[in-house]
């Protein structure tokens, strides 16, 4: 019961974090053809989840809960897969097909390289 509660709460600040800085960086664009927040929210939170299983798998440093609250509550509430899906399907029915080849590309390239950016920065920091 402990690890859900864990899950829910770090779930709440996740998602109003995915509110606050997704739609700062879209504002910021100042652009409605293409879903620069959710790019941000996703990129980011792929960095934290490499960073933090570099981290966890090093050095052991996360208990159950520690992963439950950060990874699965706060960066499953951060991260925004379900959003980036409707982006992109709403890019190809308002016909900007070549935005929505571009988010899949760039969510799934600039989101393997962040994690894999955030363990290398988790192994030089924490030798």
């Amino acid at each position: 019961m402990t690890n859900i509660l864990l899950v829910g709460a770090g779930g709440f600040i996740g998602s109003i974090l995915r509110y606050w800085i997704s739609g700062y960086v879209q504002q910021a664009a100042n652009r409605m053809d293409f879903p620069f927040g959710t790019l941000a929210v996703n990129v980011v939170g792929c960095f934290a989840i490499g960073l933090l299983a570099q981290v966890g798998e090093k050095y052991g440093a996360f208990s159950n809960e520690s992963r439950a609250f950060l990874v699965i509550g706060v960066l499953g509430g951060f991260t925004t897969f379900s959003s980036f899906s409707n982006d992109t399907v709403n890019l190809a029915r308002q016909d900007y097909m070549m935005n929505a080849v571009a988010n899949v590309g760039a969510n799934v390239i600039l989101g393997l390289f962040a994690v894999w950016l955030g363990r290398t920065v988790g192994h030089l920091i924490w030798r």
